[in-house]
């Protein structure tokens, strides 16, 4: 029992690291490969192609051996949302590209307003008045960021803005639809509806996104910085960092689904916590070494009023349970084993009793 949960303990660790490592190495190899001072590989859309290509030949490879299932998803739910996604994903890559990595961070910080001023307009949600300052403080962070940076610039921003805002779209678009907020947003919402594993479902969807954005992507990139890829010269050290960067993406995918149901709400947002510090700090070391004073407070402004946004949410999570009484809607496993092993013995007075009763 005991080298089990040691077993148990170092498979935590291990998926803990590598979700990190993986998050964070992606984003400094993206940003080593698509800067000017690095090797100037400009595609931003294609380079997020070539990411869901590896991760649907991946998804396929497991699905031949055994190690996942395919299962059945209506085409047009897997459409829209690989529309939704591409638009995130695509929008985060060409933020990092255009901006620094201090912006690029702090500025994905600013889905938490966005998000609870969406719901407060479509849903009359309430909030505590510790989420209300968190919020603030969130604002008043990014906004600092926004202000000082030197390299925020038209398109960056407005990359930026997209991204934020259809990330933002995905929580609301699940919550309109199904009266739920999930941290795993649209695929979160797609699992519990269909059944079907994280993995699973990213294996049905990366084709899609794929062929969507390997086709696109080139025009896409054209008109943002006037290049094709095509023209492009090639390098050992770039085809080196694409490679790392696709390996990086699927690691990321694989550590994301190996991380769900293993660590709880509370356990997901210190992982998440830790990666923007590591993120900031990296992106601080290896590329903007331009930051200023100011600059650097606008951050550890919003990354406090992150933490503090967290605490706030689940302490009133934790404070409406307690005012709500919880109701019952499912039998746990081992009531279910319990409940067939005493039905057979069971009269049959008692147990209409004991139902009328539950």
């Amino acid at each position: 029992m005991e080298s089990e949960n040691k077993k148990s303990a170092v498979s935590d660790v291990g998926a803990w690291a590598m979700n990190v490592i993986s998050s964070v190495g992606i984003i400094m190899a993206n940003k080593q490969l698509m800067s000017a001072n690095g090797y100037a590989f400009s595609f931003a859309t294609t380079l997020t192609g070539f990411h869901f290509a590896v991760t649907a030949l991946v998804g396929l490879v497991s699905n031949a051996t055994g190690l996942s299932v395919s299962k059945h998803v209506p085409m047009w739910e897997l459409f829209w949302f690989s529309i939704v996604a591409n638009v995130s994903i695509t929008g985060m890559n060409l933020s990092l590209m255009l901006n620094s990595v201090g912006f690029y961070q702090i500025s994905k910080l600013s889905m938490i307003p966005v998000v609870c001023l969406m719901e407060w307009i479509i849903h009359s949600k309430q909030y505590s008045k510790e989420v209300k300052l968190s919020v603030l403080v969130v604002v008043i962070g990014v906004g600092v960021c926004t202000v000082t940076d030197v390299k925020v610039n038209a398109k960056g921003f407005i990359c930026a803005s997209l991204a934020v805002l259809s990330t933002s779209l995905q929580q609301i678009g699940m919550i309109l639809r199904y009266g739920m907020y999930s941290n795993q947003h649209t695929i979160g919402s797609l699992q519990k509806k269909y059944s079907i594993g994280s993995f699973e479902l990213l294996s049905r969807t990366a084709p899609i996104q794929a062929l969507s954005l390997l086709i696109l992507g080139p025009f896409i990139d054209y008109y943002l910085n006037g290049k094709f890829i095509t023209n492009y010269k090639i390098s050992s050290g770039s085809i080196l960092f694409i490679s790392l960067s696709c390996s990086l993406a699927v690691f990321c995918n694989v550590s994301q689904y190996l991380c769900i149901g293993r660590f709880s709400a509370t356990s997901f947002q210190v992982l998440g916590h830790m990666k923007t510090i590591c993120v900031l700090t990296l992106g601080w070391l290896l590329f903007d070494s331009e930051l200023t004073f100011k600059n650097i407070m606008g951050m550890v402004i919003a990354v406090v009023g992150m933490v503090v946004y967290s605490w706030a949410v689940e302490a009133e999570k934790i404070s409406n349970s307690k005012t709500v009484p919880h109701t019952k809607n499912s039998l746990t496993e081992e009531e279910i084993r319990l409940l067939k092993e005493g039905v057979e013995s069971m009269p049959l007075k008692d147990l209409e009793l004991s139902v009328s009763k539950g």
